[in-house]
């Protein structure tokens, strides 16, 4: 039999942040704890900052009758001369019953000990309190607190407890607070509990006292007020996903507003107006005819009709935070852009100060800058490198540390440095992250590249090696940075041997071979394509990434393509043929021992290979894996191993020169399709 089940955990106010984090595992934890116990169904999951629910619109009333089956020993060792061993008897034991109520069965050809046993399902009233609070003790916010006498915690102290299974309360405490059929609407509607009859009564309830217990809905309110609010007023409305995520998140009853600050403001640069309203006050920026002004759009959770003291208190609110940055602004720009201080900044224990950081890093870019030869002046480049952290000493930094690198434009271009170094100083941190953007020119790109090689080399150099998630520096992704920049500008980094010399420029030894195997490690991540691949690429030696990225694109799609199956296993033959010859050494064909006309024809084929000029990878490794019938032929009439030890050195010449000149492109004996 099936009923309705409904389950309300009732909270102090959730952060945001933490519970968006955990969002996408709640559903998954419950889903599986009802699997675990034979109650696996369809379910609904709501959230407001003051209640986690779950509904089933159908929830069986018991767990079916299950059989559980139990297989013992051969009889040939649970019995010796007609009496039971200790394997009979352990196994009656495991069973819960005697010797007697064994039987056998067959099992692999074999005649073994047997036990059925059947399972009563036990009654849902009895397992929901179980099985609610395993789903609330295995959900992760990061943080817990501790209330009351409690020895136990949550992320916020639990204040009711709602479960009701076909409108009748099912006895349970949770966190020491017992069940009943009462709910909590908008703190502004009721402070006091209020009575429901059931589930229809509880959704009615909420929704008379205040509450939109759905977050879909929430979210399709916000932008319903957002299009009414830019329509009425001719403005838009900058949307941040995850500034709307958190905004669904806190609010039980959303209603955007449109407020202003003062227009003086807009003195400042628009991402320091920008991040103040998102990061401390939640506001959304406001544009129009694509420029920043001065008006907001917070989201109330008031229960009111007159929202005219909601806005003004909002409005107050955010004028000191502004002020305070106009006051860092000016300041900073009367103190003027200067590296003086970051001497004393340490950047990391045994690699000094902010101030030998930059060292390092313009030695990185010099270097650079030389290897690629961009059409940008290095005197432009060394000034970026000066200039990129010094906006660490600003206050505006101080206060809003996300707008480092930014801040050092704005001030580059109020103390009159060309626009070159001013986006170079801008870009440095790019990109951040898999979906950021890229630095937009050469100059930036190599500034960008030479600070995180010198964070990788630097930390390597004191052995602060990522280990497991840990990765404090976020070196895994300085490396995705690394790859982004060369894939985009063409630039030729060798892991190997441009480390080698940058390595130079450190006072510890570093492990080479360590940050080489931890860069192959991101490619092998960053690459979205059959893994083997990046090892039949990586086999071949390459350790240049440009020419890695490149190889490994080029493989993927030849790899994807219609009889590749058939192409690979004749060239796995030819691997295989050449498996005792030391391809790093020269590979002489006599063209006078050549004597079978399908081996002149393979020898032809392939001198025609070699006489092109291939615009790719792709298009080289296309031609030499074409010799497909040529080898085939070759294989059928040809024997390799000839008795005559010339023929046979010659032929698996000709084979080895194939796979040497694949070879260097991929290993394809290593794909695995």
């Amino acid at each position: 039999m099936l009923k309705p089940l409904l389950i309300e955990i009732g909270v102090e106010e959730l952060p945001a942040v933490p519970l968006l984090k955990e969002l996408k595992n709640i559903e998954k934890k419950y889903a599986d704890i009802l699997q675990e116990y034979a109650f696996l169904g369809e379910f609904e999951f709501y959230y407001t900052p003051r209640r986690l629910v779950l509904w089933h619109r159908e929830f069986k009333t018991s767990q079916e009758d299950s059989v559980e089956e139990f297989f013992g020993a051969p009889l040939a060792v649970a019995y010796k001369d007609g009496k039971p061993t200790k394997a009979a008897e352990g196994f009656a034991r495991k069973c819960g019953v005697s010797l007697d109520e064994l039987s056998t069965a067959d099992k692999g050809g074999k005649e073994v000990l047997y036990y059925k046993k059947e399972i009563k399902g036990r009654p849902s009233i009895e397992l929901l309190p179980e099985i609610i609070e395993k789903w609330i003790k295995s959900l992760d916010f990061g943080k817990s607190m501790r209330w009351g006498s409690l020895r136990e915690s949550f992320i916020r102290p639990i204040r009711w407890v709602n479960v009701l299974f076909d409108d009748a309360v099912v006895p349970m405490k949770l966190y020491e607070v017992t069940s009943a059929k009462t709910t909590r609407v908008h703190r502004i509607a009721s402070f006091d509990p209020i009575a429901i009859e059931g589930a229809k009564d509880y959704f009615d309830k909420l929704k008379k006292g205040g509450v939109t217990l759905y977050q879909d809905q929430r979210r399709e309110k916000i932008f319903a007020d957002f299009k009414a609010i830019e329509a009425a007023d001719g403005i838009t409305i900058e949307i941040d996903d995850d500034l709307m995520d958190e905004v669904v998140a806190i609010t039980e009853n959303p209603t955007a507003l449109l407020g202003s600050f003062d227009e003086a403001f807009l003195e400042l640069p628009p991402e320091v107006i920008i991040t103040s309203m998102k990061e401390h006050q939640r506001y959304f920026p406001v544009f129009k005819d694509g420029k920043l002004i001065n008006k907001f759009i917070v989201v109330s959770n008031a229960l009111t009709d007159d929202f005219s003291e909601v806005i003004a208190g909002n409005e107050r609110v955010l004028r000191p935070r502004l002020a305070d940055a106009l006051f860092f602004w000016r300041n900073d720009l009367k103190n003027g852009l200067s590296t003086k201080g970051l001497e004393k900044a340490a950047f990391f224990k045994g690699l000094g100060s902010i101030a030998d950081k930059i060292v390092r890093e313009t030695k990185i870019a010099d270097a650079l800058f030389d290897k690629y030869k961009i059409d940008a002046s290095k005197a432009d480049l060394l000034r970026a490198m000066e200039l990129a952290k010094a906006d660490l000493m600003s206050e505006m930094v101080y206060e809003f540390t996300e707008l480092q690198g930014l801040m050092g434009y704005y001030y580059a271009k109020e103390a009159g440095e060309n626009e070159a170094i001013a986006l170079a100083i801008k870009e440095q941190y790019l990109p951040e992250g898999e979906e950021s953007a890229l630095p937009s020119t050469p100059l930036s790109a190599i500034v960008a590249m030479s600070i995180k090689l010198d964070t990788l080399l630097g930390l390597f150099s004191v052995n602060q090696i990522p280990t497991g998630s840990r990765d404090p520096f976020a070196l895994r992704r300085a490396v995705n940075g690394i790859i982004r920049i060369v894939n985009e500008y063409g630039f030729r980094f060798d892991i190997v041997k441009d480390m080698q010399e940058l390595a130079k420029n450190y006072d510890a030894a570093i492990d080479l071979e360590k940050l080489e195997n931890f860069i192959l490690e991101r490619i092998k991540r960053y690459y979205k394509v059959n893994p083997s691949i990046i090892e039949a690429v990586l086999a071949s030696g390459e350790r240049e990434l440009l020419a890695l990225g490149q190889k490994i694109e080029a493989l993927n799609n030849l790899v994807n393509s219609e009889g590749f199956d058939e192409v690979s296993s004749t060239f796995k033959r030819v691997a295989n043929i050449t498996k005792d010859i030391d391809l790093t050494q020269p590979l002489n064909i006599d063209e006078s021992l050549l004597v079978e006309d399908a081996e002149k024809a393979l020898y032809e084929a392939f001198k025609a290979c070699l006489a092109q000029e291939y615009s790719s990878y792709e298009e080289e490794l296309d031609a030499l894996l074409g010799l497909k019938p040529q080898l085939n032929t070759f294989f059928e009439n040809v024997m390799v191993n000839a008795e005559d030890e010339k023929l046979k050195n010659n032929r698996k010449a000709l084979v080895a020169s194939i796979y040497k000149k694949i070879l260097n492109i991929a290993d394809i004996k290593e794909v695995s399709v």
